[in-house]
Protein backbone atom coordinates (compact mmCIF):
# COMPACT_ATOMS: atom_id res chain seq x y z
CA UNK A 1 0.00 0.00 0.00
CA UNK A 2 1.35 3.52 -0.51
CA UNK A 3 1.22 5.21 2.57
CA UNK A 4 -0.40 3.45 5.16
CA UNK A 5 1.26 0.23 6.18
CA UNK A 6 -0.29 -2.63 6.94
CA UNK A 7 0.01 -3.14 10.45
CA UNK A 8 -1.85 0.52 10.82
CA UNK A 9 -4.93 -0.65 8.96
CA UNK A 10 -4.74 -3.94 11.43
CA UNK A 11 -5.23 -1.46 14.36
CA UNK A 12 -8.19 0.17 12.66
CA UNK A 13 -9.47 -2.72 12.12
CA UNK A 14 -9.13 -4.75 14.97
CA UNK A 15 -10.53 -1.05 16.70
CA UNK A 16 -13.69 -0.93 14.16
CA UNK A 17 -14.23 -5.04 14.82
CA UNK A 18 -14.26 -3.93 18.72
CA UNK A 19 -16.49 -1.27 18.56
CA UNK A 20 -19.52 -3.89 16.55
CA UNK A 21 -19.04 -6.68 19.56
CA UNK A 22 -18.78 -4.50 22.50
CA UNK A 23 -20.55 -1.29 21.03
CA UNK A 24 -23.24 -2.60 19.13
CA UNK A 25 -23.84 -5.80 20.29
CA UNK A 26 -23.40 -8.12 16.96
CA UNK A 27 -22.95 -11.43 17.23
CA UNK A 28 -19.84 -13.32 17.08
CA UNK A 29 -20.62 -14.54 13.34
CA UNK A 30 -21.34 -11.45 12.30
CA UNK A 31 -17.81 -9.91 13.57
CA UNK A 32 -16.12 -12.69 11.96
CA UNK A 33 -17.96 -11.99 9.03
CA UNK A 34 -16.61 -8.44 8.63
CA UNK A 35 -13.49 -9.23 9.80
CA UNK A 36 -12.97 -11.67 6.41
CA UNK A 37 -14.94 -8.84 4.12
CA UNK A 38 -12.50 -6.54 5.34
CA UNK A 39 -9.46 -8.93 5.04
CA UNK A 40 -10.28 -9.98 1.25
CA UNK A 41 -10.67 -6.22 0.29
CA UNK A 42 -7.15 -5.15 1.53
CA UNK A 43 -5.52 -8.09 0.03
CA UNK A 44 -7.03 -6.38 -3.32
CA UNK A 45 -5.94 -2.96 -2.37
CA UNK A 46 -2.25 -4.75 -2.04
CA UNK A 47 -2.67 -6.37 -5.28
CA UNK A 48 -3.19 -2.75 -7.24
CA UNK A 49 -1.17 -0.77 -4.72
CA UNK A 50 -4.21 1.71 -3.76
CA UNK A 51 -4.37 3.20 -0.50
CA UNK A 52 -7.43 3.25 2.31
CA UNK A 53 -7.20 6.44 2.56
CA UNK A 54 -6.99 7.41 -1.28
CA UNK A 55 -9.65 4.90 -2.42
CA UNK A 56 -12.57 6.69 -4.85
CA UNK A 57 -16.13 4.99 -5.59
CA UNK A 58 -14.52 3.85 -9.34
CA UNK A 59 -12.29 1.58 -7.70
CA UNK A 60 -14.97 0.12 -5.74
CA UNK A 61 -16.71 -0.36 -8.45
CA UNK A 62 -14.11 -2.22 -9.94
CA UNK A 63 -13.87 -4.47 -6.88
CA UNK A 64 -17.13 -5.36 -7.42
CA UNK A 65 -16.70 -6.40 -10.91
CA UNK A 66 -13.93 -8.22 -10.07
CA UNK A 67 -16.01 -10.09 -7.79
CA UNK A 68 -18.99 -11.21 -9.89
CA UNK A 69 -16.36 -12.14 -12.66
CA UNK A 70 -14.93 -14.83 -10.47
CA UNK A 71 -18.85 -16.25 -9.42
CA UNK A 72 -19.51 -14.31 -6.25
CA UNK A 73 -23.04 -14.40 -5.73
CA UNK A 74 -25.01 -10.84 -5.55
CA UNK A 75 -25.62 -11.75 -2.11
CA UNK A 76 -21.97 -12.00 -1.30
CA UNK A 77 -20.71 -9.15 -2.58
CA UNK A 78 -23.60 -6.80 -1.01
CA UNK A 79 -22.43 -8.29 2.90
CA UNK A 80 -18.51 -7.38 1.03
CA UNK A 81 -20.04 -3.77 0.57
CA UNK A 82 -21.73 -3.29 3.45
CA UNK A 83 -18.64 -4.15 5.87
CA UNK A 84 -16.83 -1.78 3.58
CA UNK A 85 -19.44 0.91 3.87
CA UNK A 86 -19.47 0.14 7.82
CA UNK A 87 -15.32 0.43 8.15
CA UNK A 88 -15.15 3.57 6.41
CA UNK A 89 -18.16 5.17 8.61
CA UNK A 90 -16.01 4.29 11.26
CA UNK A 91 -12.31 5.89 9.73
CA UNK A 92 -15.05 9.00 9.36
CA UNK A 93 -15.79 9.26 12.28
CA UNK A 94 -11.97 8.69 13.60
CA UNK A 95 -11.20 11.48 11.07
CA UNK A 96 -8.75 9.35 9.15
CA UNK A 97 -10.53 9.89 5.96
CA UNK A 98 -12.64 12.39 4.28
CA UNK A 99 -15.28 10.19 2.29
CA UNK A 100 -16.96 6.66 2.37
CA UNK A 101 -16.22 5.74 -1.38
CA UNK A 102 -18.55 2.49 -0.96
CA UNK A 103 -21.77 5.10 -0.71
CA UNK A 104 -23.87 4.56 -3.94
CA UNK A 105 -21.98 1.80 -5.10
CA UNK A 106 -24.34 -1.62 -5.15
CA UNK A 107 -24.22 -5.23 -6.03
CA UNK A 108 -25.25 -6.93 -9.40
CA UNK A 109 -29.03 -8.31 -9.02
CA UNK A 110 -29.34 -11.44 -8.29
CA UNK A 111 -32.36 -14.10 -8.22
CA UNK A 112 -33.85 -13.22 -4.51
CA UNK A 113 -33.62 -16.66 -2.15
CA UNK A 114 -36.48 -16.89 0.08
CA UNK A 115 -35.60 -18.50 3.50
CA UNK A 116 -36.34 -21.95 4.81
CA UNK A 117 -39.27 -22.37 7.15
CA UNK A 118 -41.13 -25.58 8.71
CA UNK A 119 -44.35 -25.79 8.40
CA UNK A 120 -47.42 -25.73 11.24
CA UNK A 121 -47.40 -29.35 11.11
CA UNK A 122 -43.58 -30.10 11.19
CA UNK A 123 -43.26 -27.47 13.94
CA UNK A 124 -45.70 -28.98 15.81
CA UNK A 125 -43.96 -32.26 15.50
CA UNK A 126 -40.85 -30.42 16.15
CA UNK A 127 -41.79 -29.27 19.80
CA UNK A 128 -44.04 -32.37 20.57
CA UNK A 129 -42.87 -33.32 24.24
CA UNK A 130 -44.82 -36.61 23.68
CA UNK A 131 -42.39 -37.98 21.45
CA UNK A 132 -41.48 -41.34 21.58
CA UNK A 133 -37.41 -40.87 21.44
CA UNK A 134 -37.58 -38.38 24.29
CA UNK A 135 -35.35 -38.54 27.21
CA UNK A 136 -37.14 -38.36 30.81
CA UNK A 137 -39.36 -35.63 31.41
CA UNK A 138 -36.99 -34.75 34.59
CA UNK A 139 -33.64 -34.57 32.12
CA UNK A 140 -32.46 -30.98 32.97
CA UNK A 141 -30.97 -30.44 29.49
CA UNK A 142 -34.38 -31.91 27.55
CA UNK A 143 -35.95 -29.27 29.60
CA UNK A 144 -34.27 -26.95 28.70
CA UNK A 145 -33.23 -27.17 25.28
CA UNK A 146 -37.06 -27.37 24.76
CA UNK A 147 -37.77 -24.41 27.05
CA UNK A 148 -35.19 -22.81 24.20
CA UNK A 149 -36.95 -24.10 20.81
CA UNK A 150 -40.54 -22.93 22.13
CA UNK A 151 -39.23 -19.46 22.45
CA UNK A 152 -37.58 -19.44 19.43
CA UNK A 153 -40.48 -20.36 17.76
CA UNK A 154 -43.06 -18.50 19.73
CA UNK A 155 -41.42 -15.31 19.67
CA UNK A 156 -39.11 -14.76 16.75
CA UNK A 157 -36.23 -14.45 18.75
CA UNK A 158 -32.36 -14.11 17.07
CA UNK A 159 -29.99 -16.48 18.75
CA UNK A 160 -28.24 -14.02 20.44
CA UNK A 161 -31.01 -12.59 21.78
CA UNK A 162 -31.81 -15.83 23.30
CA UNK A 163 -28.51 -16.66 24.33
CA UNK A 164 -28.40 -13.21 26.40
CA UNK A 165 -31.11 -13.04 28.02
CA UNK A 166 -31.36 -13.10 31.81
CA UNK A 167 -34.01 -14.97 34.47
CA UNK A 168 -35.84 -11.62 34.89
CA UNK A 169 -36.46 -10.86 30.82
CA UNK A 170 -39.79 -13.18 30.82
CA UNK A 171 -42.59 -11.37 32.61
CA UNK A 172 -45.03 -14.45 33.25
CA UNK A 173 -47.75 -11.99 34.25
CA UNK A 174 -47.78 -9.93 31.31
CA UNK A 175 -46.83 -13.06 28.90
CA UNK A 176 -43.78 -11.44 27.58
CA UNK A 177 -39.92 -11.44 27.06
CA UNK A 178 -37.73 -8.34 26.59
CA UNK A 179 -34.60 -8.64 24.83
CA UNK A 180 -31.58 -6.55 23.31
CA UNK A 181 -31.58 -6.76 19.64
CA UNK A 182 -29.03 -5.03 17.00
CA UNK A 183 -27.57 -1.69 18.00
CA UNK A 184 -28.56 -1.84 21.69
CA UNK A 185 -31.99 -1.79 20.77
CA UNK A 186 -34.68 -3.48 23.11
CA UNK A 187 -37.75 -4.62 22.17
CA UNK A 188 -40.55 -6.48 24.32
CA UNK A 189 -42.39 -9.29 22.21
CA UNK A 190 -45.21 -11.43 23.25
CA UNK A 191 -44.97 -15.29 24.51
CA UNK A 192 -46.91 -17.64 23.98
CA UNK A 193 -48.41 -20.11 26.44
CA UNK A 194 -46.77 -23.38 25.75
CA UNK A 195 -43.76 -21.02 25.53
CA UNK A 196 -44.08 -19.76 29.07
CA UNK A 197 -44.70 -22.72 30.26
CA UNK A 198 -42.29 -24.65 29.25
CA UNK A 199 -39.49 -21.92 30.46
CA UNK A 200 -41.63 -22.36 34.12
CA UNK A 201 -40.47 -26.04 33.68
CA UNK A 202 -36.99 -25.55 33.14
CA UNK A 203 -36.78 -22.64 36.05
CA UNK A 204 -36.07 -24.76 38.90
CA UNK A 205 -33.92 -27.37 37.27
CA UNK A 206 -31.67 -23.78 36.21
CA UNK A 207 -31.86 -22.59 39.59
CA UNK A 208 -30.26 -26.42 40.51
CA UNK A 209 -27.66 -26.15 37.60
CA UNK A 210 -26.27 -22.25 36.94
CA UNK A 211 -23.16 -21.01 38.96
CA UNK A 212 -23.40 -18.82 41.86
CA UNK A 213 -24.02 -15.19 40.21
CA UNK A 214 -24.64 -16.32 37.30
CA UNK A 215 -28.40 -14.28 35.40
CA UNK A 216 -28.48 -16.18 32.47
CA UNK A 217 -32.04 -17.35 32.04
CA UNK A 218 -30.37 -20.58 29.88
CA UNK A 219 -26.98 -21.77 30.92
CA UNK A 220 -25.10 -25.37 29.82
CA UNK A 221 -23.48 -28.34 32.12
CA UNK A 222 -20.77 -26.25 33.33
CA UNK A 223 -23.69 -23.79 34.66
CA UNK A 224 -22.74 -21.01 32.70
CA UNK A 225 -24.69 -18.86 30.01
CA UNK A 226 -25.02 -20.91 27.20
CA UNK A 227 -23.17 -20.49 23.50
CA UNK A 228 -24.35 -19.96 20.07
CA UNK A 229 -22.82 -23.18 19.46
CA UNK A 230 -24.77 -25.62 22.14
CA UNK A 231 -27.86 -24.63 20.97
CA UNK A 232 -27.02 -25.17 17.34
CA UNK A 233 -25.91 -28.48 17.97
CA UNK A 234 -28.48 -29.60 20.40
CA UNK A 235 -31.44 -27.94 17.85
CA UNK A 236 -29.85 -29.90 14.46
CA UNK A 237 -29.91 -33.18 16.66
CA UNK A 238 -33.18 -32.57 18.31
CA UNK A 239 -34.79 -32.22 14.55
CA UNK A 240 -32.94 -35.04 13.29
CA UNK A 241 -34.29 -37.63 16.31
CA UNK A 242 -37.46 -36.70 15.26
CA UNK A 243 -37.43 -37.17 11.77
CA UNK A 244 -36.70 -33.92 10.03
CA UNK A 245 -34.48 -34.28 7.20
CA UNK A 246 -33.92 -30.25 6.35
CA UNK A 247 -31.74 -28.61 8.33
CA UNK A 248 -32.98 -27.14 11.82
CA UNK A 249 -31.02 -24.05 12.67
CA UNK A 250 -32.14 -20.90 15.44
CA UNK A 251 -33.26 -18.45 12.47
CA UNK A 252 -35.14 -21.34 10.68
CA UNK A 253 -37.79 -20.86 13.43
CA UNK A 254 -37.51 -17.34 13.41
CA UNK A 255 -38.76 -17.77 9.87
CA UNK A 256 -41.05 -19.92 10.48
CA UNK A 257 -42.39 -18.24 13.65
CA UNK A 258 -42.37 -14.76 11.16
CA UNK A 259 -44.20 -16.33 8.15
CA UNK A 260 -47.08 -18.48 10.25
CA UNK A 261 -48.02 -15.18 12.10
CA UNK A 262 -48.02 -13.12 8.71
CA UNK A 263 -50.19 -15.87 7.29
CA UNK A 264 -52.91 -15.73 9.85
CA UNK A 265 -53.04 -12.05 10.39
CA UNK A 266 -51.65 -10.44 7.65
CA UNK A 267 -50.50 -7.52 9.60
CA UNK A 268 -46.62 -6.63 8.38
CA UNK A 269 -46.02 -4.36 10.51
CA UNK A 270 -46.52 -5.95 13.49
CA UNK A 271 -44.32 -9.04 12.30
CA UNK A 272 -41.41 -6.05 11.89
CA UNK A 273 -41.99 -4.92 15.31
CA UNK A 274 -41.82 -8.59 16.76
CA UNK A 275 -38.36 -8.90 14.49
CA UNK A 276 -36.64 -5.90 15.24
CA UNK A 277 -36.22 -5.13 11.31
CA UNK A 278 -35.73 -1.70 10.94
CA UNK A 279 -36.61 -1.58 7.28
CA UNK A 280 -40.03 -3.20 6.54
CA UNK A 281 -38.70 -4.11 3.29
CA UNK A 282 -36.69 -6.77 5.31
CA UNK A 283 -39.88 -8.12 6.61
CA UNK A 284 -41.43 -7.93 3.01
CA UNK A 285 -39.67 -11.32 2.08
CA UNK A 286 -42.48 -13.20 4.08
CA UNK A 287 -45.04 -12.13 1.73
CA UNK A 288 -43.06 -13.30 -0.90
CA UNK A 289 -43.14 -16.68 1.02
CA UNK A 290 -47.07 -16.77 1.74
CA UNK A 291 -47.57 -15.49 -2.11
CA UNK A 292 -45.63 -18.69 -3.32
CA UNK A 293 -47.17 -20.85 -0.73
CA UNK A 294 -50.82 -19.66 -2.72
CA UNK A 295 -48.89 -20.01 -6.44
CA UNK A 296 -48.06 -23.81 -5.16
CA UNK A 297 -51.75 -24.65 -4.28
CA UNK A 298 -52.73 -22.89 -7.57
CA UNK A 299 -50.91 -25.04 -9.38
CA UNK A 300 -51.36 -28.33 -7.84
CA UNK A 301 -55.69 -27.67 -7.79
CA UNK A 302 -56.95 -25.72 -10.11
CA UNK A 303 -57.80 -27.28 -13.59
CA UNK A 304 -56.71 -24.80 -15.94
CA UNK A 305 -53.35 -24.49 -14.29
CA UNK A 306 -51.15 -24.89 -17.64
CA UNK A 307 -48.42 -22.30 -17.33
CA UNK A 308 -46.98 -23.26 -13.88
CA UNK A 309 -43.59 -21.73 -14.20
CA UNK A 310 -45.07 -18.09 -15.24
CA UNK A 311 -47.53 -17.96 -11.75
CA UNK A 312 -44.66 -19.22 -9.56
CA UNK A 313 -42.46 -16.67 -10.89
CA UNK A 314 -44.84 -13.85 -10.51
CA UNK A 315 -43.79 -12.49 -6.73
CA UNK A 316 -44.91 -9.05 -5.56
CA UNK A 317 -41.53 -6.83 -5.31
CA UNK A 318 -41.36 -4.59 -2.74
CA UNK A 319 -42.24 -1.52 -4.47
CA UNK A 320 -45.75 -3.02 -5.52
Amino acid sequence: MSEIDSAKVAEWVARFLGDLENGRLLSLNTVQGYRRDLDHFQRYLEQGAVDWVDLNPHQVREFVAQRHRKGASSRTIQRNLSAIRAFYRFLLQEKLVESNPAVGVSAPKGSRKLPSTLDVDQMAGLLNKEFEGNPPEDDPLSVRDLAMFELFYSSGLRLTELVNADCGAIQFDEETIQVVGKGRKERIIPVGSQALQAVQEWLPLRDQMAAVGEMALFVSQRGKRISPRTIQQRLADWARQRGITQHVHPHLLRHSFASHILESSGNLRAVQEMLGHKNIGTTQIYTHLDFQHLAEVYDQAHPRSKQKSRLKHFVPTETE
